[in-house]
């Protein structure tokens, strides 16, 4: 029997909604408070119809009580996580990396090299191809050197929007002009409103499924640069020390860590040292 609001059937009652909060916290380390039900009743309703589910009540019954549970997780991972992204977005970052980062990366690597970056939590993808765009700016005012860039997250939905690598015309809005004109080429349909990053960008720029809460990152430990940006802050703190903690034994002697601003303290209590704000140094 439901309790609490299970009088309506196109609500959660408190029991379900406490057993999918614990889930995805113990699968992704984000927290649903009691808050967050309405956004992720509104969310899971398209979750809903898709399994052909006639109320949020029979969905969670067959979550819980009929082993829909093993099935649904990544589903349920991708309708509640949070997945606000911009080109360009908290701009000093890529001022830095354009600038003195590049300077010191390519310092201590030398010239020719392969730079690798990875963008931590990269949504729709939209971090990782700004992170491209500058390097292959870069790269075009001074050769030497070549770059890829890795974008992970934990969302199978906005992993396949990523490497589809198609944006609403205005969404390219932050991205300056010059570099809309190289990088991006418009539908064929001007009807359509749509952008699609060149392949020549795409072809530097790959994206992977992985989880920060998991142990042990299945990826290369010589990342010149990481960025880890506005996901901390859905964390407990000692879940974001252990997080940016493994992150950084994926990073090479002197390479850089990028904190969202409101994340910056975590680096205080790590063997970073901070060059700017959000910007940090692996000692």
């Amino acid at each position: 029997m439901q309790t609490g609001r299970a009088e309506n059937g196109d609500r959660i009652d408190d029991k379900s909604f406490s057993r999918i909060a614990a889930l995805v916290n113990r699968q992704t380390g984000i927290r649903l408070p009691p808050s967050k039900r309405t956004m992720v009743e509104a969310r899971l309703r398209r979750r809903m119809r898709a399994c052909g589910k006639p109320d949020l009540a029979a969905y969670c019954r067959f979550l819980f009580d009929e082993g829909g549970i093993e099935r649904e997780t990544l589903h349920l991972i991708d309708v509640v996580t949070t997945n606000k992204t911009d080109f360009f977005r908290e701009p000093d970052h890529f001022r830095f990396l354009a600038g003195p980062g590049l300077e010191a990366m390519l310092a201590r690597r030398g010239r020719p090299c392969r730079l690798k970056l990875w963008s931590a939590a990269s949504s729709i993808g939209a971090e990782a191809y700004t992170i491209a765009m500058v390097l292959a700016e870069a790269a075009a005012r001074g050769p030497g050197f070549d770059f890829t860039v890795l974008g992970t997250d934990i969302s199978t939905a906005v992993l396949a929007r990523a490497r589809m690598a198609i944006y609403p015309t205005g969404f390219a809005a932050p991205v300056p002009e010059p570099m809309r004109r190289r990088y991006f080429m418009a539908a064929r349909d001007p009807a359509r409103q749509e952008l699609r990053v060149v392949p020549e960008l795409r072809a530097r720029v790959s994206f992977a499924r992985l989880n920060l809460m998991d142990a042990h990152y299945g990826v290369d430990a010589d990342f010149d640069a990481i960025f880890l940006r506005n996901v901390l802050i859905y964390f407990e703190r000692e879940v974001q020390i252990a997080v940016v903690g493994r992150l950084i034994r994926h990073i090479r002697p002197g390479g850089f860590l990028f904190l969202g601003h409101s994340e910056s303290s975590v680096g205080s209590e790590l063997p970073l040292r901070q060059l700017a704000p959000a910007t940090f140094q692996v000692l």
